[in-house]
């Protein structure tokens, strides 16, 4: 579905990228892994328009390199970032009505799957977004970008601040997603979830993927991580 190819990517004259490429099929959990400054980050943004770059990206047969990131997002494509950038004065269910992007293909999700996901927005879904704890805010999140119904979701280090017991929940909620067919870009430092739920894994560093594999070949790859994840 989604497949780049030499993707250069540039924050004014400093070069981040550097000939980036990779592949995610239809249904595919794919967590691109690295330490902070690897890239990471900037590959979401680039794939999302919210960069300067060059290269291909190819979305389902479609170029988007050049699109803007509201045209890309109407393509299927949805982005959750890492500052989660909810709206701290709308109540938890308007922001959900905001991620809606129409009803002209009829979306694979509800309010009523949200609340089902996660019962706390259900209980506070009246309540200004701005007050919600750091993992209901997560959450939220989350359930906003799946309200716009995409076909592949990229996610910025869902787990980063996270109580454990929010952190299986987030991994419990991205394997629902495979489930319905979506596909995800895992954005992660942390080994454990993306381990546990990833069919592939890619590791990054200085802006080029330097590993590619299963989670048990990385696991089975002492140097990589070494060299690459371990602080």
């Amino acid at each position: 579905m989604l497949k780049l190819e030499n993707l250069h990517a540039f924050y004014g004259k400093s070069h981040v990228l550097h000939g980036v490429s990779f592949a995610i099929g239809k249904g595919e959990i794919v967590a691109l892994l690295g330490r902070n400054g690897s890239g990471r980050s900037t590959t979401a943004k680039a794939i999302m328009g919210l960069v300067d770059c060059n290269g291909s990206i190819d979305w389902d047969g479609v170029e988007i390199v050049g699109k803007k990131a509201y045209e890309i997002a109407h393509l299927g494509l949805g982005y959750v970032p890492e500052n989660r950038d909810i709206f701290p004065k709308l109540t938890v269910h308007q922001n959900l009505l905001l991620g809606q992007k129409g009803k002209g293909k009829g979306s694979r999700w509800s309010f009523d799957d949200m609340y089902a996901m996660f019962p706390r927005l259900l209980e506070r879904q009246h309540t200004e977004a701005g007050v919600l704890s750091g993992g209901e805010q997560q959450m939220l999140t989350l359930c906003r970008t799946l309200m716009g119904d995409p076909d592949l979701i990229i996610i910025d280090e869902p787990t980063e601040g996270l109580a454990p017991k929010i952190v299986e929940l987030v991994g419990q909620y991205l394997q629902t997603l495979k489930a319905r067919g979506i596909s995800v870009l895992l954005i992660e430092q942390k080994l454990t979830i993306a381990m546990a739920i990833s069919d592939r894994v890619m590791v990054m560093g200085h802006g080029s993927i330097v590993f590619e594999g299963t989670p048990d070949s990385l696991r089975a790859d002492v140097d990589i991580r070494k060299e690459w994840l371990e602080v």
